[in-house]
């Protein structure tokens, strides 16, 4: 056999074991994308904000048109959702109207911290919190503190809050606490993006626009309410479906 046919030989191989390769590895977007399209399966229903009950905004907080749930920032607080959930799927589309804009997604909050607030006592409830943040906070922060903001993202941390616990998934905060996300995903303000949320048997997962980016597992608690925030701008949701798991 000849060096030009062994190394024509060699070649076919090389490129057919590539090619099987990377056959064999679909990537992570093709996986998310046919989980989220499914949103409009079985067991999916759309929430409005007939699903939450106002714990302690103003009366004037947190109004709904044109399919979207509007939000005006003022003050810090949260509307959480008429029962308990444990393991359940989430979808919905959330963006800043202004600059450095803050605002989150409660799981599994507390009845105990929730009763609390409700009695006037702090703002926020206990639970995993699923960030959702503008870029321009980043600045912000860091012109106020004089210091580089490395604690926290922009993209979807995911964490607990008061006495609830998660294991991190990496890459994890400086602090051990938060899930900072493996690609920054999130768009800008002004601009729609979008959530999916996996809580199942105590673990979290989140996607964001379309890729699976940050978590936790372990979680106590695993069993709450459901919240959306008020962190002192104006923020909307769309498109917000739930499906609840056994």
């Amino acid at each position: 056999m000849t060096l030009l046919v062994r190394l024509f030989i060699l070649g076919l191989a090389l490129a057919f074991d590539l090619a099987n390769s990377h056959a064999a590895e679909p990537t992570q977007a093709s996986t998310t994308s046919a989980r989220i399209v499914a949103d409009d399966g079985p067991g999916w229903t759309a929430w409005t904000l007939d699903q939450f009950k106002n714990v302690n905004c103003a009366t004037n907080t947190w109004s709904m048109s044109d399919g979207v749930i509007r939000c005006t920032g003022n003050p810090v607080g949260v509307i959480r959702s008429h029962h308990s959930v444990t393991n359940l799927e989430l979808v919905v589309e959330w963006r800043h109207l202004q600059s450095g804009g803050n605002s989150g997604i409660f799981l599994w909050a507390t009845d105990s911290s929730i009763k609390n607030l409700e009695a006037g006592n702090g703002r926020l409830p206990e639970g995993i919190e699923v960030q959702v943040l503008d870029h321009g906070y980043t600045a912000q922060y860091e012109r106020d503190h004089k210091k580089k903001a490395d604690w926290f993202t922009t993209h979807g941390d995911v964490f607990p809050t008061g006495s609830a616990i998660m294991k991190p998934f990496p890459p994890v905060a400086p602090n051990g606490q938060r899930s900072f996300p493996s690609k920054n995903r999130s768009r800008g303000v002004g601009e729609w993006n979008h959530y999916y949320v996996r809580a199942l048997n105590g673990e979290v997962r989140l996607w964001v626009n379309g890729e699976e980016v940050s978590g936790g597992s372990q979680c106590k608690p695993a069993s709450g309410y459901l919240c959306l925030e008020s962190e002192g701008a104006p923020v909307e949701f769309r498109n917000l479906k739930v499906r609840l798991l056994p």
